[in-house]
């Protein structure tokens, strides 16, 4: 995995991680990162090109976080359940073990997963269209992927700007203020 480091940020841009083909062949997935290693991860972050319709591997033991970036969306049939996502909804949270079938909606889409092992801590993700402001206070992975467009963080006092396709994440071991800008952009936390 090629990543940069930026005052304490990992820097990950899509354009240099490896495309890896699905065994089904319906797409392809790019790990972006990975944690604690590759091997024995407690969570995973990863953008994937959906070309077909067709089932989504089980991940047991593991919460899932779906959002459609580009393309016209997909409906998921989880356990039985539809659910219909684009990239104008919110993430989707399902179990990683159930049954999942996807059907694209209108042609090929632009998938974000974030992969958390339970019992690796609570986790949430959402859309940033415009502005978002986190105040943190306790121990958390935080990541922003920007996507549609640049995006600017402010952590603290600290600037980071990121240009589209690229994710950065970091450890935050106290408190600290958070304030994203960006017109297409997604916010993850895991508290460790």
């Amino acid at each position: 995995m090629n990543s940069g480091n930026s005052s304490g940020w990992n820097i990950v841009r899509l354009d240099d991680i490896p495309a890896t083909p699905w065994r089904n062949g319906g797409g392809v997935t790019r790990e972006l990162a990975m944690w604690p290693d590759a091997g024995d991860w407690a969570w995973r972050m990863s953008v994937a090109d959906v070309d077909k319709s067709g089932p989504f591997s089980k991940f047991e033991g593991i919460d899932r976080w779906f959002a459609v970036l580009e393309g016209a969306g997909v409906q998921l049939d989880v356990a039985g359940v539809p659910h219909r996502v684009t990239s104008a909804e919110a993430p989707l949270f399902f179990d990683g073990a159930a049954e999942t079938g996807c059907e694209l909606v209108d042609g090929k889409t632009r998938d974000f997963n974030l992969m958390v092992r339970r019992g690796s801590g609570a986790s949430r993700m959402v859309r940033v269209e415009g502005r978002f402001s986190e105040t943190l206070d306790a121990m958390k992975t935080i990541a922003i992927y920007a996507y549609k467009s640049r995006a600017t963080v402010l952590f603290d006092e600290e600037v980071l700007r990121l240009e589209p396709a690229t994710l950065a994440w970091r450890t935050v071991t106290g408190s600290a203020a958070v304030r994203v800008a960006a017109q297409g952009a997604l916010w993850m936390e895991i508290s460790a």
